[in-house]
């Protein structure tokens, strides 16, 4: 006798996922047939539809895993799909034939497999970018121009541009002869490309367009195979990556693509919003679904980052709710410059680390460019605050950084080898490594120092004829400078070896990396005038060990507990407790050259500030500060306009007196203060007037009693350069400094 049937059946972990989603979130997983447009935004649960609706295709809808394609834009999130699909179905062994993986990956297998239909090579190589360089160099050499007037790098992007735009050198706009230059270059490396059997990673798009266009035969195959196609974050697509998603779905239609305009930061890299606002004129059919429920951030954080991005025009109309309720305001807090700015910073790390029990890794702090996390990182060693610099390497550790410091040790020691034979090279001057090695047992052997050597290195055994002019060359560049150290202070010091051996046009290729390499140049410069008051020589050497001290503070094991130092391009698609978004100030986010390019430019810089804000789940902080030390200037600095798009009504002050925290270490407060008390409405700003004279004595609550050595009227305030007893030389706002005058 059979068993009767259970009333109801276990839920499978399919069911029970269905069972967790919300009402829109719902609708988009079970879409089955025909286009789908889904606005996703900020912290709605995206992945989950996403993966679930994959789930839901295969199980409740039949479709094979072989007939579905799911493209992501990073390894690790198709990765994560891959393996939540398996563990919704129980099974790892049913998504095996499914394909998931990133937009290149994607065609790598797909050309791999094709290779014929397009007389290419199936083990054809991929060049990556110094590939890319490197045969570009060849090119130029061949064409005979020069690398500095034409940098490799510029010339690079330009291709990459066109290539993105599906366009062959022929069909590149010719209509300058910087164009005509670029579309040579073009045609030289594509035959360097075919002579190696190799593809870039833009050729691995373009490519892919070019064999379903060109071989409708191979593009039905492709079109039966895949009948239902998955895209995440189509508002960073570009449009070569458009036409392909719209080639494989021209016949079924069945098309989802999932994202946020409001995200949408990449456009200097080709990104077009575009695609995803436009998705309605290409399907004028497609379900629209958009996910406004947050399940990340307080109401408080979501009221405060849609009042900055309401502002842009061309944009899908959404407002995000949570069920979190109100939350604590966003605090709103403005430093006397970036130092005091990561003071306030570790200081709330701290706090909060004590009252509520908050762990290192709660804690993110975002910025609009790299240079600005110089001061965290000497702030955050000087107080023992472990962090992780996420994207690039530590400031002082970065290549162009150590190059110039390598020039003032050097300079300042010239019988420091090991920094010898860093700048003996940089820029390049076809100085090799058998030369260095010979200089340098000629002067370990006593005959002489390096200086020396390389006066005369035709005396120096074993250095190549070939090396003698460069090396001569190098020696009239450091004498130059060393004529000049005794009478410049150390910033002009920096500058000088910047200009004298050409390290601007060695690094400032034209490239985004280049202009960044740059800027930490600058931002050296900006800090090695805070020693221009030691004069010459002791400021150089003040420098040089301030330098030293911070570089080797580095004793705590770097791991997973750390504050996060990242930039605003990096943290899409991460969320952290609590979020410090710093430098909101005008010409820097939004960012001054983003500015220049107009209205999209602005749009784009309000959806950087959109997404760091939305990166916060229980506390965000917004600060700028009242003067910056950044890209070799100390200006005056207004708070970014983002900040005035935020009603005061949602911003709140730093707490005072909740834990027994270490006082700031640049001021008792007044300015952050001063910042919330102002409003945040923009006000007509008086012009400074003298309050100060040198020589006059004044005190500080912090600092103590000292002498005024200078006074200077900004555009903005009083400058005040202060000689304190305790704390030393320090640069004050006349207008916001607690100064109280003696006598």
């Amino acid at each position: 006798m059979s068993q009767p049937e259970p009333e109801h059946a276990p839920a499978s972990r399919l069911d029970v996922v269905l069972q967790g989603l919300n009402p829109p979130q719902l609708e988009a997983v079970e879409h089955a047939e025909g286009p789908l447009l889904i606005f996703a935004g900020a912290g709605s649960g995206k992945t989950r539809v996403l993966t679930t609706r994959i789930a839901y295709l295969i199980e409740r809808r039949s479709v094979f895993p072989e007939r579905l394609l799911a493209v992501t834009f990073t390894n690790k999130a198709a990765r994560e799909m891959r393996a939540r699909v398996g563990y919704f179905l129980g099974s790892d062994d049913i998504v095996r034939g499914m394909w998931v993986g990133t937009f290149h990956a994607t065609a790598v297998k797909l050309l791999r497999r094709e290779a014929k239909a397009l007389n290419l090579e199936p083990s054809f190589v991929i060049f990556d970018e110094d590939d890319t360089r490197a045969a570009l160099k060849r090119v130029l050499d061949d064409l005979r121009l020069d690398q500095k007037r034409y940098p490799p790098a510029v010339i690079s992007h330009r291709i990459s541009q066109a290539k993105n735009e599906l366009q062959s050198p022929e069909e590149m706009p010719n209509n300058s002869y910087a164009d005509e230059i670029t579309r040579r270059c073009y045609v030289g490396y594509e035959d360097i490309l075919q002579r190696s059997g190799g593809l870039d990673f833009d050729d691995l798009i373009l490519w892919s367009v070019r064999l379903f266009q060109q071989n409708p035969d191979v593009l039905e195959h492709w079109q039966d195979r895949w009948r239902h196609v998955m895209v995440d974050e189509y508002q960073d697509t570009n449009h070569a990556q458009y036409v392909l998603v719209n080639l494989i779905a021209s016949a079924h239609r069945n098309v989802a693509v999932v994202g946020d305009d409001d995200q949408s930061v990449y456009g200097w890299r080709g990104a077009d919003v575009r695609n995803i606002l436009e998705f309605r004129r290409d399907y004028p059919d497609a379900k629209v679904v958009t996910l406004e429920q947050n399940y990340r951030s307080t109401q408080a954080i979501l009221d405060a980052a849609f009042h900055v991005i309401r502002h842009n025009e061309e944009r899908a109309e959404k407002r995000l709710w949570t069920e979190r309720g109100g939350g604590d305001k966003v605090t709103a807090t403005q430093a006397y410059n970036e130092v005091e700015e990561a003071e306030f910073v570790a200081d709330e790390v701290e706090r909060l680390r004590k009252v509520e029990g908050r762990k290192y890794a709660d804690f993110a702090v975002l910025y609009r460019t790299n240079a600005q996390s110089r001061a965290f990182e000497d702030v955050f060693n000087r107080r023992r605050v472990p962090y992780r610099l996420v994207g690039g390497v530590r400031f002082w550790e970065r290549r162009e950084v150590k190059d110039v410091l390598a020039y003032l040790r050097f300079l300042f020691n010239p019988t420091d080898e090991l920094s010898f034979a860093r700048i003996v090279n940089v820029p390049r001057r076809k100085i090799g490594p058998v030369t260095v090695e010979a200089l340098r047992q000629h002067a370990a052997a006593g005959r002489g120092g390096l200086l020396e050597a390389i006066e005369h290195p035709e005396h120096v055994e074993g250095v190549p004829k070939a090396a003698i002019a460069a090396l001569q060359h190098f020696h009239r560049q450091l004498l130059s400078i060393q004529a000049v150290m005794p009478a410049v202070r150390p910033s002009e010091l920096v500058k000088q070896i910047v200009d004298v051996t050409q390290l601007q046009q060695h690094y400032h290729d034209g490239s985004p990396q280049g202009e960044a390499r740059m800027e930490n140049l600058d931002e050296v410069r900006g800090l090695a005038e805070q020693f221009d008051e030691l004069g010459p020589e002791a400021g150089l050497e003040a420098f040089l060990t301030e330098v030293a001290l911070v570089s080797d503070v580095d004793s705590y094991e770097e791991g997973d507990e750390g504050v996060t130092l990242i930039t605003l391009h990096m943290v899409k698609g991460l969320e952290f407790p609590i979020v410090f978004l710093v430098g909101m100030e005008e010409g820097l986010l939004p960012h001054q050259r983003s500015l220049d390019d107009g209205p999209a430019g602005l749009a784009e810089e309000r959806r950087l500030a959109y997404v760091g804000m939305t990166r916060a789940k229980d506390r965000l902080y917004l600060s700028c500060s009242f003067r910056r030390h950044l890209f070799g200037q100390s200006s005056a600095s207004s708070p970014s306009r983002f900040l005035h798009d935020i009603p005061q009504s949602l911003l709140g002050a730093p707490r005072r007196g909740a834990a027994p925290a270490p006082p700031p270490r640049h001021s008792p407060g007044a300015y952050r203060e001063r910042f919330m008390q102002r409003q945040v409405e923009a006000a007509p700003v008086a012009p400074p007037r003298q309050r100060y004279k040198a020589g006059e004595r004044v005190k500080h609550p912090s600092f103590g009693p000292g002498e005024v050595m200078k006074s200077t009227l900004t555009r903005t305030d009083e400058e005040l350069l202060v000689r304190f007893e305790k704390g030393g030389i320090k640069i004050l706002s006349g207008s916001l400094a607690p100064l109280e005058k003696l006598g």
